[in-house]
């Protein structure tokens, strides 16, 4: 980012408890420590779990929800109020429900960038009013990043004026701070079980109904597996019904805040969405060297390579297959968990992120300028 005056920076979100709210808040924290003036505008549930004001960055109240409601409209006044005082070089929305109350919000001749993490999953009629809003929002955008290349070709097909793939790293993985012995006394798993672990928001796109049914299979093996998934959202009652009519040995822990501690105890990490970008769970796993079974959808091919056993979404018998083939195998076990390190050496660092979002942040304000110099 260019150090020629300080910039003013508005980062944008709508409600979040996952990989968009972190990148978030590793974003502010990197921008003000270049000396940007940074302000986080979202919603006030996001800011308590992510807390922005610790990065150095303002923050406003604008309660975007995660999917389009009637008050809308009192979400576009009050990022127009904060866009107003903060008065940004550049403002930079995270998703589809953010980028479109940002470029309806946004001052006049301010550039707008927005980054799309997700797929929209939607279908019927609220997929067709989210399809429309997708155009809207790729023609608004001065500029579209996208997480994985299916998403910058899906902002290019919708008419984006300029598209590109997007760096966003996750942030380091912090130590573990207990030891295995630990975590499992707390989850009240055994030390001879071996433990499965998947992180995430518990929500349909995730496909834990296909880990939990896998799961239920393996109530023959000895010792039985002791599934943990780590979350809470909307799916919470389904997979508990679930859980229980098919006694599957799963337990669902929660929203935790050790997933670091988790990955040091278990054996496996798992993740069965039904689409992803660059999941941030899968980075976490490939990272601390727990070996990985994931879905091939979105951008996790592209993210994994080789380093982790992918299979088909949906698929409960090639989860069931993948899954006891490395508990079987202590050696390939090892193995991905090696390989799963290695590879995470090679993806864009915090720096890297920065050094690309700060050229973009350039690049555009420095087009407007352009513009409004030749409109003289």
């Amino acid at each position: 980012m260019s150090e020629e005056s300080q910039r003013r920076v508005a980062l944008v979100l709508a409600s979040s408890t996952g990989g968009v709210g972190r990148h978030v808040a590793s974003l502010a924290a990197g921008l003000v420590g270049q000396g940007a003036e940074v302000t986080v505008c979202g919603p006030t549930d996001t800011d308590r779990r992510f807390a922005f004001a610790l990065a150095g960055a303002r923050f406003a109240p604008v309660e975007i929800p995660a999917s389009p409601q009637p008050r809308d409209a009192a979400a576009v006044h009050a990022l127009r109020r904060a866009l107003r005082a903060a008065a940004p070089d550049v403002v930079h929305a995270h998703g589809l429900r953010a980028g479109l109350v940002a470029a309806l919000a946004r001052p006049t001749g301010c550039p707008l960038v927005v980054t799309w993490h997700n797929q929209v999953m939607a279908q019927g009629m609220r997929g067709r009013v989210y399809r429309q809003l997708e155009g809207y929002v790729a023609r608004a955008a001065d500029v579209t990043l996208g997480a994985s290349a299916d998403l910058v070709g899906r902002a290019a097909a919708l008419g984006a004026r300029d598209a590109r793939l997007g760096a966003v790293a996750a942030p380091e993985l912090a130590p573990a701070t207990r030891s295995a012995a630990e975590v499992r006394e707390d989850l009240g798993v055994p030390a001879d079980r071996p433990l499965v672990l998947s992180v995430g928001r518990l929500h349909p796109q995730k496909g834990y109904d296909v880990l939990v049914a896998a799961a239920s299979r393996w109530r023959a093996r000895q010792p039985v597996p002791a599934v943990v998934i780590a979350g809470s959202g909307p799916a919470y009652m389904r997979l508990a019904g679930q859980i229980s009519l098919q006694r599957a040995p799963v337990i669902l822990a929660g929203h935790r805040t050790d997933v670091p501690d988790l990955l040091a105890a278990a054996d496996l990490a798992v993740v069965t969405s039904v689409w992803e970008a660059r999941q941030l769970f899968a980075q976490e796993a490939m990272r601390a060297g727990t070996p990985l079974v994931a879905t091939s959808v979105g951008g996790l091919p592209e993210l994994v390579g080789d380093a982790a056993l992918l299979v088909p979404p949906g698929d409960v018998d090639a989860l069931d297959e993948a899954v006891r083939l490395l508990l079987d195998d202590p050696s390939r076990r090892a193995e991905y968990g090696r390989r799963g390190s290695e590879r995470a050496t090679a993806w864009p660092t915090e720096a890297d992120m920065l050094a690309q979002i700060g050229a973009v942040y350039d690049e555009v304000v420095d087009g407007v300028r352009g513009a409004s110099q030749e409109a003289r």
